[in-house]
């Protein structure tokens, strides 16, 4: 499994009241949109899985206001159209922020049927800070190295702790990228992408974003709708509660997440001994939190790393498996093993961690004004707290660097749009990353759209997973435009796939194209 930390969330007309205008630094000034990069040099850099990836770079301004001034390098990939009808560039975007792009582009070009995939170049990006664009962004490297505090401040001392914590990330990110920080932000990585269309030689781009990618998307489509020609968003950030009140809504949806673990564990007793009663089940995991924040297992995983190891579980349930097994190990068996070794697959954090987080901290914290009064936090989270208690103090301190953040904030981008084609919008009824709401309200915000639910599926990330019926709205999309139109809130309704079973072997494994797909998005988006 691939270990990546990452992030971490009426009509029309009143919804977009609640926004402001596009923040100054949106506003392009006069020439901020001319600059021409040169054309790609494509090189193959082709894999096992994708042996026609090509890979090359583009340079764009570090402020699109001052294009003349420096520049920074932005990585690519691309798999090439080999099709006599060509649709164009189809750039593809896996969330974060912080996100790593180019192996994405081999995914969606291997997962669409060949004769969609073969219409489009499939152009994957690194945005700025990120993975092989450079500069490359990491505050502190080794920020969640093991074993961190318990999340929960049940002590003046444990929020103390805490709160020295992540206020020296946020200074040591001030420190050594003080002169990137103000133009990492989601406005500057849209106008890096209309660059990349520029040096594409695209009059208009095609585009499909995950998660955070779905409100990159949007703030493109704001800044540059006549550029828009296809645009898919799967699993939906609601752009009217950037981003603070996004992350206490995600806790609310985790937890009921953690909840259906809970539940599907009691249904394969058979397999986990660990009761038949969901409640006691989950009696039990805190149990066994409490007794690793005292003693972490093996000396790597406490209350914190526990709280991580589980956390994919919310994004992905083919993770439950292994979550279940590590699970009833260390409470039938007293084996801590399975437990590190859980942890190490989905819970640690290394290098490309490292520099996610800290790409999507400062992309969170500049993008909008965060409470800078540490009691506000203290006072919604606890209440929080009493509800949905499973992760929402842990995801609470990933985000607390922005009561500290070196740099002023932006405003909101009020994406309301009646400029576009037809977008295509897919959501889980049950996602817990980007609740259901911000599908519906995407779809309200920009006009024309489509929006094709999941009923009770509670993946994120849900095209391009195995399921034949939302996959069957997506390619139609990408083969002719064809969007569904329904009557009600839903434009169109799809079955989940069924929840996954336990495991036959210790030493089976998770092949299917929606762990691979969750492997590239990664967590905490």
């Amino acid at each position: 499994m691939r270990k990546r930390a990452a992030v971490l969330c009426s009509a029309a007309a009143v919804m977009a009241g609640s926004l402001t205008a596009l923040p100054a630094e949106a506003a392009a000034p006069s020439g901020a949109d001319t600059f021409r990069a040169a054309k790609p040099a494509w090189k193959n850099c082709g894999t096992e899985d994708h042996p026609t990836l090509q890979c090359a770079s583009v340079e764009v301004p570090l402020d699109h206001a001052r294009p003349e001034g420096r520049k920074i390098t932005l990585a690519l990939s691309r798999v090439p159209h080999t099709a006599k009808k060509y649709q164009g560039p189809l750039l593809v975007n896996p969330g974060g922020p912080g996100g790593s792009g180019l192996t994405l582009a081999g995914f969606v070009a291997a997962s669409l049927p060949k004769e969609v995939a073969a219409q489009y170049d499939v152009i994957g990006f690194d945005p700025r800070g990120v993975g092989a664009s450079r500069p490359a962004l990491d505050c502190r490297p080794g920020f969640f190295d093991p074993v961190r505090p318990n999340p929960v401040p049940g002590t003046p001392a444990v929020e103390r702790a805490n709160l020295e914590r992540v206020k020296s990330f946020a200074d040591a990110c001030g420190k050594k990228h003080g002169d990137l920080l103000p133009h990492v932000n989601t406005t500057s990585a849209v106008r890096d992408m209309d660059v990349i269309r520029r040096a594409l030689g695209a009059g208009k781009i095609n585009y499909f974003g995950y998660s955070y990618g779905t409100y990159l998307g949007a703030v493109y489509a704001k800044l540059f709708p006549e550029r828009v020609r296809r645009m898919v968003l799967d699993s939906v950030v609601d752009p009217t509660e950037v981003w603070y009140e996004a992350n206490l809504n995600q806790d609310h949806a985790f937890n009921d997440r953690h909840r259906a673990l809970m539940a599907w564990i009691a249904e394969h007793d058979g397999a986990y001994r660990l009761g038949t009663d969901p409640e006691r089940i989950e009696a039990e995991w805190y149990e066994m939190r409490a007794t690793l924040a005292k003693k972490p297992a093996g000396g790597r995983v406490g209350a914190a790393e526990l709280e991580d190891t589980f956390l994919p579980g919310g994004y992905y349930n083919g993770y439950w498996p292994y979550l279940a097994e590590a699970f009833a190990a260390y409470v039938n068996e007293g084996d801590a093993g399975p437990l590190v070794e859980t942890y190490e697959d989905f819970g640690a954090v290394d290098a490309a961690g490292d520099n996610g987080y800290s790409v999507y901290t400062a992309v969170e914290c500049r993008d909008v004004s965060w409470p800078r009064d540490w009691r506000q936090w203290r006072k919604d989270n606890w209440e929080v707290y009493e509800r949905a208690p499973f992760m929402t103090w842990n995801n609470a301190w990933y985000n607390a660097a922005c009561a500290f953040w070196p740099t002023a904030s932006q405003r909101p981008v009020n994406v309301v749009n009646t400029k576009l084609p037809p977008v295509l919008l897919f959501q889980a009824t049950h996602d817990a990353a980007t609740p259901y709401q911000g599908g519906v309200t995407v779809h309200h915000l920009l006009a024309g759209s489509s929006l094709v639910v999941e009923r009770d599926g509670g993946n994120h990330g849900i095209t391009l997973s195995g399921n034949a019926c939302l996959d069957g709205h997506l390619t139609a999309y990408l083969t002719d435009g064809t969007v569904p139109r329904g009557r009600g809130e839903a434009d169109a309704v799809c079955a989940p796939l069924p929840d996954p079973v336990p495991r036959t072997s210790k030493a089976a494994s998770t092949t299917s194209r929606g762990s691979a797909l969750h492997g590239i998005l990664g967590f905490r988006d």
